[in-house]
């Protein structure tokens, strides 16, 4: 320990200086707050005095974080692109794992994290989306963008079971990739509104066998064994 005594500042008259880290943390918390209100209710529907009650912070401090509730809402929508950007790349690089059971892991990771919090939340890109018509034009701009990070990630996926050959030969991973997330979407919507994962599992079980070679010998019973596979990642 330094013997040297600390030199002590005469505190500022007058109000305490404004920290940064109090300012990020308030922006945070907001974000935060806000990404669990719009999952549940879309962006139009949501109301300023929903995400700050959550977090007891004045309106005022919403206003010093944010001009709007567009730009709170860009940038809630943009943490969450990367939330679940993240959360895609857990699954999909696991090369510990076959491509295709990566997508499986990941799609009952998903129905997991709904049943979680009793389906009342989805995907918030896709709340958005049935929004879009009605909002400003910043947002299917930032939403085309938040896509095509998630499509380019499961598209890699494909490609790799492509290269395995488990896909079909004339199969585009990029194609199969964005026919998987419009599907998917609905899946959620329907999941929600029947409070079950079944939606996502039906839909996941239909696309693979869609896109998968199945020999003759899989058909029947072994076919069956196959789906079962499937479903139960290592």
């Amino acid at each position: 320990m330094s013997s040297e005594t600390p030199v002590v500042q005469k505190p500022r008259r007058g109000r305490p200086p404004k920290v940064e880290r109090e300012f990020t943390d308030i922006r945070q918390e907001l974000i935060r707050s806000g990404l669990e209100v719009l999952t549940e209710t879309g962006y139009l529907s949501a109301g300023i005095e929903a995400v700050i009650k959550n977090i007891a912070v004045p309106k005022g401090s919403f206003y010093h974080c944010f001009k709007s509730k567009q730009e709170f809402g860009l940038a809630v929508l943009a943490a969450y692109g990367a939330y679940f950007a993240h959360k895609l790349d857990k699954y999909l690089l696991n090369i510990d794992m076959p491509p295709l059971e990566r997508m499986t892991a990941f799609v009952l990771h998903a129905g997991q994290g709904m049943a979680k919090y009793q389906f009342r939340r989805g995907c918030l890109v896709g709340n958005l989306l049935q929004e879009a018509p009605l909002l400003p034009e910043e947002f299917p701009v930032q939403l085309k963008a938040i896509l095509g990070e998630w499509e380019s990630r499961v598209a890699r996926c494909f490609a790799d079971a492509k290269a395995q050959g488990l896909l079909l030969a004339n199969a585009s991973p990029e194609r199969l990739a964005g026919v998987f997330w419009s599907g998917w979407e609905g899946a959620v919507m329907r999941a929600k509104l029947y409070q079950s994962t079944e939606p996502l599992d039906q839909y996941w079980e239909f696309f693979l066998h869609s896109i998968t070679k199945i020999t003759p010998a899989q058909d029947g019973s072994d076919a069956e064994n196959h789906t079962q596979t499937r479903k139960t990642p290592s």
